[in-house]
Formats: C-alpha cells, structure tokens, sequence
C-alpha cells in the first residue's frame, strides 16, 4: 500500500492523480483508497516478468519526480500532467494553437522512452468518478427484451 496522503498538501495530488497518471505511462490504475483512504494497493502478480516490475518501478519514480516538480513551484498547480491524466490521443492530436497546457504534449503522452514502443492509448480522458457512481447509467435492454418469444 503506497501511501499518498501527504502529497496533497504539498502538492495538491490525490490518488486519483497518481493512478490516471499511471495509465500514460502504460498500466492499469491500481485499486484506490482502499483499505486505506489516500492510498494505492499494488499488487503484481507471482507471473509479472522482473522486467515488467522495473518498468513500473520507473513510472512510479518518474511521477514522484512530476510531484516534486509541482511541490517545488516548477510545474502549474492546477494544469499539469498528473491533474489532467490520462491523455488520449485526441488530447494531444489537437493542433499547436489549441495545446494550452504549460508542460508538452512529449510529456503528457511518452513520459518515458519505453512508453512510445508500446503506447497504449486510453479511450478517454478523466472523468469524475464520483458523479459516475452516484449518476449510473444502465444501456442494457429492460428485462422483458429477454423474454423467450418461443
């Protein structure tokens, strides 16, 4: 469990930031908040190639170093790269005069050299989760659309 709860006061990252930030570089969020509120719980599974763990051992450092940065005044408390994770590629396709981020598109999408050979792409950007949770939308059929017809 990676305890980030005093992050945000320094820097004003939550969880939420770390794990959408988590995906530009290429992995799957971790579970959030749970059991502890303010945390991740990382758990890789006995199958994970040590390959795999050091590049996610360089994500992590690599974020922390992007906390750091904001912490220290030298990246927008509000507009940067963890605050607006993840970044589709919608979001970095636009053209020069619509970019209106203080860091680079370089830097949002491929943070790290081994994100651009496998870049995977989120389908969308960040939503709020708590309006989702609270706001759920069911697109399945009404139950008698199941009906047997027979």
């Amino acid at each position: 469990i990676f305890d980030l709860r005093p992050f945000k006061d320094k820097a004003g990252i939550t969880e939420q930031d770390v794990a959408k930030r988590l995906m530009d570089y290429g992995f799957h969020a971790p579970t959030v908040s749970f059991p502890v509120p303010g945390t991740l719980m990382v758990e890789p599974t006995e199958s994970e190639p040590r390959a795999e763990l050091d590049r996610f051992c360089e994500a992590m450092l690599a974020i922390r170093s992007e906390i750091e940065d904001i912490a220290e005044g030298r990246s927008d408390r509000t507009d940067n790269v963890l605050r607006n994770a993840p970044h589709t590629a919608d979001d970095v396709a636009v053209p020069d005069s619509e970019w209106s981020h203080p860091y680079s598109r370089e830097r949002a999408a491929f943070p790290l050299p081994f994100v651009r050979a496998n870049k995977y792409w989120p389908p969308v950007g960040r939503i709020d989760n708590t309006k989702g949770d609270r706001n759920l939308i069911c697109s399945c059929p009404p139950l008698d659309a199941y009906a047997d017809e027979s």
